[in-house]
C-alpha cells in the first residue's frame, strides 16, 4: 500500500514487484484498493460480469433463513426485473435511469400500488446484497420512490354472526377449527395452522403456544370462542396424531377455494382477503378490551404493522361513540326543539316565586333565575 501511495503521489510508475502483485490479486481486493483511490478500477470483460438472472437466483438460493412466503415474494419481484431487463443483463450495467424506466413500466401495466411498492423494495434489497458482496458499487434503485403499500379499500370486518354462519356450513370438525383458528385466534393461514401440534395446547393453564414460521413462537390465551372447536378436534383425533390439522396438509390443496365453497353454502358474500380479514378482525376486536401491545404479542405483529395493515374502524365503533339509544333520541329531540317556534315551546313550571330567563331563541334557561322584584314592574301602572 505504501508503494502504491508513493507512486500515485510522485507520478512515477510502480516498481515491477508491486505491479506484479497488483496484477495477481483478485477482483475483490483490487476493488477495495480502487475505492481508496490508489489504483484505477479494473475493466471487467463482458463474460466475467455477473448477470441479473444468475445473481437473483443465487441470492434467493442463499436465503435459507427466509419463510416460504418470503421466498415466493422474492422470486416474483426478481421475475419483474428479469422480464424487463433480461436475464443476461449484467447487474453493474443498470443505471438509475434504467431503474426509473422499469418502475414506470410496472405502473403502466396496472399493478396495484402495493405490488409495485413491494417490487421496488425487493429490487433495492437485491442490490444492497450485491453492494455488500462488493459486486457493484451503487444501487440504481435507491432513489426510486416506492408507492404506498397500504390498500385499506380491501379492509373488511368479519362479524361474529357471519363467522358462525360460515362455521355451521363447514363439512367437518377440521374445517370448523381452521375457521375458528383464523377468526377467534388470529392465526396466519395456512402456515401457523399447519405448524400447530397438540403438544402446544396447555389445557390446564388455558394457553396455546403458536409455532410461527415467520416470527417464531408466541403464546396466546385459549379463548373461550376457540375452545369448543379445539376440543371437538381433539376428541376426534386418531391415536398418535401429532398435528392439530391433519386432513388438509397437502401443499397442493387450495384452502381458499374450499373456503369460497363453504361461504357459498352458508349464503355469505366473500370478503376481499379471506384469511387475512379474519385475522385482522380478531385483532381489531381484541383491541377494544386489551392494551395494544398485549394484543400485538398475541397476534404476532408490531404496533406499527397493526395500525397500518390490521386495525379497522367498524360500525360498532360509531354506535358506541354515539352513546345509548335513549341519549341519541334525546339529542334528536333537543335539536328538533331548537328549530320550533318560541310560541310552541312549553312553558317552564313556576319555581316558588322565581321566574325563568328566556333566551333570544325562545328556549327557557332553567339554570339561571331572577327574583320577580326589582327587574320588571309589579303592575302595569
Amino acid at each position: 500500500m505504501e508503494h502504491l501511495a508513493t507512486a500515485q503521489a510522485s507520478g512515477q510508475p510502480l516498481d515491477s514487484a508491486t505491479a506484479d502483485w497488483l496484477a495477481d490479486i483478485d477482483d475483490t481486493l483490487h476493488g477495495r484498493i480502487a475505492r481508496a483511490g490508489l489504483v484505477e478500477p479494473r475493466e471487467r470483460k463482458p463474460q466475467d460480469r455477473l448477470t441479473l438472472g444468475s445473481f437473483i437466483a443465487s441470492y434467493i438460493e442463499g436465503r435459507q433463513d427466509a419463510a416460504p412466503r418470503t421466498i415466493t415474494n422474492l422470486k416474483q419481484s426478481g421475475q419483474y426485473l428479469v422480464d424487463y431487463f433480461g436475464a443476461a443483463r449484467t447487474i453493474d450495467s443498470i443505471t438509475p435511469g434504467d431503474a426509473d424506466g422499469w418502475y414506470q413500466a410496472l405502473v403502466g401495466k396496472g399493478y396495484a400500488p402495493s405490488t409495485v411498492g413491494q417490487a421496488v423494495k425487493r429490487a433495492r434489497q437485491f442490490y444492497i446484497a450485491a453492494i455488500r458482496g462488493e459486486l457493484v458499487t451503487h444501487n440504481p434503485f435507491r432513489d426510486v420512490k416506492a408507492p404506498g403499500a397500504v390498500n385499506r379499500e380491501r379492509d373488511y370486518f368479519v362479524s361474529l354472526e357471519t363467522t358462525r354462519r360460515v362455521i355451521n356450513a363447514c363439512p367437518d370438525a377440521q374445517w370448523r377449527l381452521i375457521v375458528a383458528l383464523s377468526r377467534y385466534a388470529g392465526l396466519r393461514c395456512p402456515s401457523e395452522h399447519l405448524a400447530l401440534t397438540w403438544g402446544c395446547v396447555d389445557w390446564e393453564r388455558d394457553r396455546v403456544r403458536i409455532p410461527s414460521p415467520k416470527t417464531g413462537s408466541r403464546t396466546i390465551p385459549l379463548f373461550p370462542e376457540l375452545r369448543p372447536y379445539l376440543e371437538e378436534a381433539f376428541d376426534l383425533a386418531e391415536p398418535g396424531d401429532l398435528h392439530v390439522i391433519t386432513r388438509y396438509r397437502d401443499s397442493n390443496m387450495n384452502l381458499r377455494t374450499q373456503l369460497l365453497r363453504i361461504m357459498d353454502r352458508a349464503g355469505v358474500e366473500p370478503w376481499p382477503k379471506l384469511f387475512h380479514n379474519m385475522r385482522a378482525s380478531r385483532e381489531t376486536e381484541l383491541c377494544q378490551t386489551f392494551p395494544l401491545h398485549v394484543v400485538c404479542q398475541w397476534i404476532g405483529n408490531s404496533t406499527t404493522i397493526a395500525a397500518k395493515h390490521y386495525l379497522q374502524v367498524t360500525e360498532d365503533h360509531f354506535t358506541q361513540a354515539a352513546g345509548p339509544k335513549a341519549q341519541h333520541n334525546a339529542q334528536q329531540s333537543w335539536q328538533a326543539a331548537i328549530g320550533r317556534n318560541p310560541q310552541e315551546m312549553p312553558r317552564a313550571p313556576e319555581n316558588q316565586g322565581l321566574g325563568h330567563v328566556v333566551a333570544d331563541d325562545g328556549l327557557y334557561c332553567t339554570s339561571v333565575h331572577v327574583p320577580p322584584r326589582g327587574v320588571e314592574p309589579l303592575s302595569s301602572d
